[in-house]
């Protein structure tokens, strides 16, 4: 099949975020399991049996938010669902094989060449130590769960608001650089004769064209186009042969901008009807315009199946992960809090235009139509990475001591740091992106890193801690009639020496 051009670019941004991600989580537990004393092999296999099993459910919670992307019947999306799921199934396939071949290799030596100042050599299990700033975050946390949970919640529906004033669309020609050649030629086009001709609309009759009902019809439309403003210039070709006739009609402007947008949608609603009423005719509209009408057509129609696709099997999934029905439900809502939150900032600096010229983005009228549902099958997939490694912590302590508060706590103090210093990394990729002159790859690479960012500080070091706090035992809940769930779950309790 042909893939869309972005597609090298997705697999990029993927590779690099999930690739070290992973990395780090399994490293970092084969260093801990090595600092509790075990052997080499031992900590290898322990950390595989652990960090690595984590992996691999972060993993197929990522490809089945993906898979969203695939199902949609657009290239645009199933293009680059494919190059994503494609390598993140690399990633996790080399987390879970090659880099313990490495381990296994390197052993100690990955603790080689210390940064001075930061790591002091000979450091204890320090997961096991209480104090330090992680450790102080989760008990002030579940010290104060409700009034965390309220603080947190009101700044994440706070920040999703201005999405309610979001407009769609694509930024068009406003959205390239001003030193863009393309760009520059358009302008020349606009100065010199005042519309666009390299995008008109072109009306498509199909129906006899020697018909008197039918030649009046077209006899109307041109009247219709020829008063409203945002159509000049029309050209009719009649093809009798085919029973087909073509008249095209330029539109004034930038194809994508919202102008040309209404004037297509008055086109096809009020002046086509009107004029072929009384005659039998298929009239159909194309072109650059129609064709972002009816792919934002397209994608309103398949959002709502695609957010249901990816939220049921993401519960699925957790469901065995977790073996609770608690924990799966708090992690949708929380998730999803947490897009929420980055699509309405997206609104506010983009469109809205607040801070984003400190920033070095473009304000521009639409948040392409695209975004929100590529956003949230990536970002929904991402951020559960974090929700996984997280709370397959607190399951395993846990199951250890029965205590689900010190679980909490000894689950946001083993892993802050590790995720925290992983979201930097992502924030660090997805920027990348945000850095371009095009506003399509500002938009998405904000969106990106925005998301991670408070994804890795407000919902894993308040909200989550929080809620399980609030939830107590209730949060491995798992009803009798689906014990029948095979025992794959992560977070298993592994007996350690303290």
């Amino acid at each position: 099949m042909d893939l869309a051009i972005g597609v090298t670019n997705i697999v990029t941004m993927m590779g690099l975020a999930v690739g070290i991600d992973y990395s780090l989580f399994v490293l970092s537990r084969y260093r801990e399991e090595r600092q509790h004393g075990l052997e080499k092999i031992d900590a290898i296999a322990a950390a595989g049996a652990t960090a690595s099993r984590a992996v691999l459910f972060s993993g197929m919670t990522v490809v089945l938010a993906l898979c969203g992307l695939v199902i949609f019947p657009l290239s645009i999306f199933y293009t680059m669902g494919i190059g994503a799921i494609l390598v993140v199934m690399v990633a996790v396939m080399a987390a879970l094989t090659l880099l313990p071949a490495l381990l296994g290799l390197l052993g100690d030596k990955v603790n080689a060449w210390r940064i001075p100042f930061i790591q002091r050599r000979g450091a204890g299990p320090t997961v096991m130590v209480a104090g330090g700033f992680w450790d102080t975050i989760a008990r002030v946390v579940t010290r104060r769960p409700v009034v965390s949970l309220i603080i947190a919640v009101g700044l994440l529906i706070a920040a999703a608001i201005p999405y309610f004033d979001a407009e769609m669309g694509m930024s068009g020609i406003s959205g390239m650089p001003d030193d863009m050649r393309a760009k520059q030629g358009f302008e020349v086009l606009q100065e010199e004769f005042g519309f666009g001709q390299n995008a008109p609309a072109i009306i498509v009759i199909d129906s006899p064209t020697d018909t008197q009902p039918v030649q009046t019809g077209i006899s109307r439309l041109e009247t219709a186009l020829a008063s409203d403003p945002a159509f000049v210039t029309n050209t009719l070709e009649i093809y009798p042969d085919v029973n087909l006739s073509i008249l095209s009609s330029l539109v004034v402007g930038d194809p994508l901008e919202k102008e040309a947008m209404d004037a297509v949608v008055r086109l096809r609603a009020e002046y086509i009807p009107d004029a072929f009423a009384d005659a039998p005719a298929t009239v159909l509209v194309t072109g650059m315009t129609a064709g972002i009408l009816d792919f934002n057509q397209t994608t309103s129609t398949y959002t709502p199946i695609v957010f249901s696709f990816v939220l049921s099997l993401s519960f699925v999934l957790l469901t065995v992960a977790f073996r609770s029905i608690v924990i799966p439900l708090a992690s949708i809502m929380m998730n999803l809090l947490s897009v929420g939150a980055a699509y309405g900032l997206l609104v506010l600096v983009f469109q809205k235009g607040v801070g984003a010229g400190v920033m070095g983005f473009r304000q521009v009228d639409v948040i392409e139509s695209w975004l929100p549902l590529f956003l949230f099958a990536i970002l929904f997939g991402l951020s559960m990475d974090y929700q996984v490694f997280l709370l397959s912590r607190v399951r395993e302590r846990f199951r250890q001591t029965g205590d689900n508060a010190e679980a909490v706590t000894f689950g946001l103090r083993s892993t802050g740091r590790l995720i925290t210093g992983a979201a930097l990394i992502m924030v660090a990729v997805f920027s990348g992106f945000a850095i371009g002159d095009m506003v399509m790859f500002q938009q998405m690479g904000f969106g990106l890193a925005v998301a991670v960012l408070v994804d890795a500080t407000v919902i894993r070091s308040v909200l989550v801690p929080a809620a399980i706090k609030l939830l107590g035992n209730r949060s491995w809940y798992l009803p009798r009639w689906l014990e029948w769930i095979p025992n794959v779950s992560i977070g298993e309790a592994r007996q350690v020496e303290e």
